[in-house]
């Protein structure tokens, strides 16, 4: 059911001022997994080519062929973390954000907030 252009509007209004509060979007970005798997996935990119990096350096270097099997393990552990980061993500679902935001209401004149909530509440008294 599409919403009315009132609605719309209200609806555009709510939009902007929570983009405008820089602490709500910190969070929301900070509680998206997605956010979380992809920072992940980047970090095992990384590790996956320094242990790359350290076979080319043992295989060249023979007197250091162990730093070639750490640098092995390294990516093979780092191969591990990016399938799990990139499992998360493909299947990651907001979770509710938490913090230490409240909500505060006057009862006498009342926010956006409970004014949209009373004429949602009131929307099918009027239909009928």
């Amino acid at each position: 059911m599409p919403l009315s252009e009132h609605e719309q509007r209200l609806f555009e209004q709510i939009e902007r001022s929570l983009s405008e509060d820089p602490k709500f979007a910190s969070a929301v970005r900070h509680s998206d997994p997605k956010f979380h798997a992809r920072r992940r996935i980047i970090i095992s990119a990384v590790l996956i080519l320094a242990g790359l990096g350290l076979v080319v350096y043992g295989v060249a270097d023979s007197s250091k062929l162990w730093l070639g099997v750490v640098g092995f393990v390294l990516m093979l552990g780092a191969a591990a973390f990016w399938m799990l980061a990139h499992k998360r993500s493909q299947t990651a679902e907001l979770r509710s954000v938490g913090g230490t935001a409240t909500r505060r209401t006057r009862r006498g004149n009342g926010g956006i907030i409970d004014r949209l909530e009373n004429r949602w509440n009131q929307r099918g008294e009027f239909d009928r």
